[in-house]
């Protein structure tokens, strides 16, 4: 018998990337221990890449600057903020960063794709993920080109080493270019408070080693949950990661080196946007 594929998207692999312990509470225990509150930062996300996506649902006569406020408050997420008031100034830095972004593009140049699903098989996987746009572009020998773009909206900006580095941005290059047909090599992180772009061109060999990674850790998954399905100690067979990423996990409150970790308010990641040097 074939052996079966294992079925994911880039935040189920990296969830068991960034510890083992919440890729077990997330998709193995059921029922699965409940989550903390909502997260600002989450909710903040959310409404950006939602407005985002529904700005390209409009007629090109219709992208117009005043179009963006009312995109913005019909897709506004309200939990996890800290009071009404900042919860507003959030969302007037967000109608910024959506105005001056989208001041820049062309209305009637429509992508490819906008939150679009690309999926691919391998040898090892069944792989599926939404990216938020895929552009087609002239590439270097003036062919179209795939351009995967990905929206970010946290404080801190991207550089080119996150864009090469990012294991999500490189599946989503390869399934493109399956799905499509097309060559996909660069993928691009698009930072809206900062305006700025962080870029990578990958290659073949590049995109082949990132798969290799996935594939990997697909592999140790499914070596982990057999064993717990064979009878194995769960908490051995996921083990915890302690780290920064604990102070932010939805499931601290229920593992035993989360619990060690600094409390973080809902509010503290969207907080810091606020500052005066954000």
């Amino acid at each position: 018998m074939p052996e079966r594929l294992f079925v994911c998207t880039p935040s189920k692999l990296g969830s068991y990337t960034d510890c083992p312990r919440r890729y077990r509470y997330s998709y193995v225990d059921r029922p699965a221990p409940q989550k903390g509150p909502p997260w600002a930062h989450n909710s903040l996300g959310a409404s950006v890449h939602t407005a985002l996506r529904n700005w390209y649902a409009l007629p090109p006569d219709r992208r117009r600057p005043d179009a963006v406020a009312g995109l913005l408050k019909a897709t506004w997420v309200r939990e996890g903020y800290r009071d009404v008031e900042q919860e507003r100034e959030l969302y007037r830095r967000a109608l910024d960063w959506l105005e001056s972004y989208l001041d820049g593009l062309e209305p009637g140049d429509d992508p490819l794709g906008v939150e679009r699903v690309v999926a691919v098989k391998t040898a090892v996987l069944a792989f599926n993920g939404r990216a938020d746009r895929i552009d087609l572009r002239p590439g270097p020998d003036g062919e179209p080109e795939l351009v995967i773009v990905d929206y970010k909206t946290g404080r801190s900006g991207s550089d080119a080493d996150d864009a090469r580095g990012s294991q999500a941005l490189a599946l989503y290059a390869y399934a493109a270019e399956r799905v499509f047909r097309r060559p996909c090599r660069r993928v691009e992180l698009h930072h809206l408070p900062s305006g700025t772009v962080a870029t990578h061109e990958h290659t073949p060999e590049s995109i082949a080693r990132q798969l290799s990674r996935a594939e990997d850790t697909a592999r140790d998954i499914m070596a982990a949950e057999k064993a717990v399905a064979d009878g194995g100690d769960p908490d051995e067979a996921f083990p915890t990661s302690p780290g920064t990423l604990c102070t932010w996990c939805d499931y601290r409150r229920h593992c035993p080196a989360g619990a060690d970790a600094p409390v973080k308010e809902q509010w503290s990641a969207v907080e810091r946007l606020l500052a005066p040097d954000a």
